[in-house]
């Protein structure tokens, strides 16, 4: 008993360890591979009590240090949004570990992948606290060895874990890391090459321009700075909410008179007093030509109604998706988008500085990994950084820096083809079936194990 105390113990550890390093240090990704490989050896060595509550601690320890940025909104009201994120992690080691204690081993090292991949999903995309950050994912958003336009996001999670039970399933163990090894190059020698035809395909010169809570006449004068410094512009962005209402007219007049495109931020009156967060388009014809609206509004923020529909800009050089902020974190939005069509994202988003760093540089792994993905470029102005310019293969050529009040980001979109969705598109929907299947099958084990419990050891009256 106190052996296998000790051994949970230092599994739980090695996860802890594993997952801060992931995401702490650059190209630190390999390490999820680690965290995986602890979760997942406390669950079969460890008992279902064990598996939960440590579960609960590992996720104490390992969230709240990434997500302090809840602390600074929310204050005290955090450790309850930290406990939540711990528990899906404590439900996954609860049902790997009945997985592995009512299951033939081969039949739980093929469910683990699903359960993982199913609860990673539902908790990033589906209830009503979906939050997506953290995942397995995103800790290769520096990365090019794993292919995101292929796998998806949860794809990569999908095939870790996969990994990870294969190396843990066969004996031997050096013939298991060669397997995983060929089958992750395998995945790497499909990585496209760049062409080397841009110059032929339609594209726009593109600023943004990274400014937090403006007032008209700083937008007004900084847009005449950076057109006289720019003049070759043909398209401005700033941030969410730039404006606190509609375009102003002396805003939409600027564009008019010198000919240019504007995407910014602000609030679209709607009845009984509400407002849709929206990114307006600005013509130049001085007139709003296309506006959307957030899909998903920050849960406990004002933060205005959710977009009623999805549409794409029809802009002058090709078919531009418009997503705004947090949007960008939820594969149910930006698919949406590529599904209508989407060439380009351009993503005005509000990260308030006082929100700290390490909330900006998280939300950096985010455009990397959507423009592998679909294999899009994106171009992500920040209100005080990081603003960023990724091209289609995930590459982020321009960035803008925190803090960076005035500073500026420079960037040609090129246009090629739509956007494709991943398979894993396919894959996490269906592990959220499996998983809600496996829970019920895991329920029906547990009860009727207790009704012969109970009729082999009658009580008596």
């Amino acid at each position: 008993m106190k052996h296998g105390l000790i051994k949970s113990t230092g599994f739980a550890l090695g996860a802890v360890v594993s997952f801060t390093l992931a995401y702490s240090i650059a190209w630190g990704g390999f390490l999820m591979v680690g965290f995986l490989y602890c979760l997942f050896s406390l669950a079969k060595f460890g008992t279902t009590r064990q598996a939960f509550y440590f579960g609960l601690i590992i996720g104490m320890l390992i969230y709240p240090p990434q997500l302090w940025c809840f602390y600074t909104i929310f204050k005290t009201a955090a450790i309850p949004l930290w406990a939540i994120f711990a528990f899906w992690l404590a439900l996954f080691l609860l049902l790997a570990q009945l997985c592995f204690s009512n299951f033939k081993p081969i039949i739980a090292a093929i469910l683990i992948p699903f359960l993982w991949t199913g609860l990673e999903y539902f908790r990033s995309e589906l209830y009503y606290l979906r939050f997506s950050w953290l995942n397995v994912g995103y800790a290769f958003s520096d990365w090019q060895l794993l292919p995101f336009y292929i796998l998806g996001v949860y794809g990569v999670g999908f095939l870790c874990a996969a990994c990870v039970t294969f190396f843990m399933a066969v004996r031997r163990k050096i013939y298991a890391a060669g397997v995983v090894l060929l089958v992750l190059m395998t995945f790497t020698m499909l990585l496209p090459t760049n062409s080397h035809s841009d110059r032929t395909r339609p594209h726009v010169n593109v600023v943004g321009l990274q400014l937090e809570f403006p007032s008209e006449s700083d937008v007004f004068t900084v847009l005449n700075h950076l057109n006289k410094k720019l003049p070759q512009t043909d398209l401005f962005v700033l941030s969410e909410y730039t404006f606190t209402g509609p375009v102003p007219e002396r805003i939409k007049t600027w564009c008019r008179q010198h000919q240019r495109y504007l995407i910014v931020g602000g609030e679209d009156p709607a009845p009984n007093g509400n407002y849709y967060d929206t990114a307006f388009v600005v013509g130049t014809n001085g007139e709003v030509i296309f506006k959307q609206a957030k899909s998903v509004p920050i849960q406990f923020f004002k933060d205005g109604l959710p977009a009623p529909e999805q549409k794409l800009w029809e802009s002058p050089w090709g078919k531009i998706g418009i997503c705004i902020c947090y949007d960008l974190s939820y594969t149910r939005v930006t698919d949406g988008l590529i599904q209508l069509g989407a060439q380009a994202m351009i993503v005005p988003t509000m990260d308030v500085s006082d929100w700290g760093r390490h909330e900006h540089e998280l939300h950096t792994r985010i455009a990397p990994v959507r423009a592998a993905e679909y294999g899009i470029p994106i171009f992500r102005v920040a209100s005080s950084g990081i603003s960023q310019s990724v091209d289609s293969m995930g590459h982020v050529n321009a960035s803008a820096p925190f803090p960076g009040e005035l500073a500026t980001i420079q960037s040609v979109l090129t246009f090629r083809r739509a956007g494709s969705l991943p398979i894993d598109r396919v894959i996490a929907p269906i592990s959220v079936l499996v998983t809600a299947a496996t829970i019920g099958c895991l329920v029906f084990t547990l009860l009727r194990r207790k009704r012969q419990l109970a009729k082999s050891n009658p009580v008596a009256k």
